[in-house]
């Protein structure tokens, strides 16, 4: 049985939601590797001004659609146990996170290779976005890379 989940959440994602999300697994013993990628707001310098925040919003029916194709089509690649994808809506301050991906399969090369294409695929094809806000209140929106 694969679970498959999106979640946008408001504000930076907890460790301790992480550290949950991991210890739920325990009890499933046919996974025998999990892989995770944490996406964290960088301080990034922009034309001398440092990033305190993102704010990030999302046209949610899309962006809701979009993951889901990209679920659908990772687990079609990739034999996956389950897969859970959380991103952050609203402000998130410099060194939180903003996107936990948590994948997990039977074996580790698969969570590893599954892990980054469905990494790559969110950050390429999601309509969510980032306004970068610097100390003066002022603003560039992100560009993904």
């Amino acid at each position: 049985m694969k679970k498959r989940k999106t979640v946008f959440i408001e504000g930076p994602i907890k460790p301790s939601f992480i550290a949950n999300s991991i210890e739920k697994h325990q009890i499933k013993t046919s996974i025998g590797a999990h892989d995770i990628f944490l996406g964290q707001v960088r301080a990034d310098e922009i034309e001398g001004n440092i990033v305190q925040a993102i704010e990030y919003s999302a046209y949610k029916d899309m962006a809701e659609e979009k993951f889901h194709e990209i679920r659908e089509a990772t687990f079609s690649k990739y034999d996956l146990t389950c897969m859970h994808i959380y991103h952050s809506l609203g402000k998130v301050k410099a060194g939180e996170i903003c996107l936990f991906v948590f994948v997990s399969a039977p074996h580790r090369r698969v969570a590893f290779e599954a892990l980054e294409f469905l990494v790559e695929e969110i950050k390429k094809d999601v309509p969510v976005f980032g306004k970068e806000i610097f100390e003066d209140e002022t603003h560039v929106w992100k560009v993904n890379n």
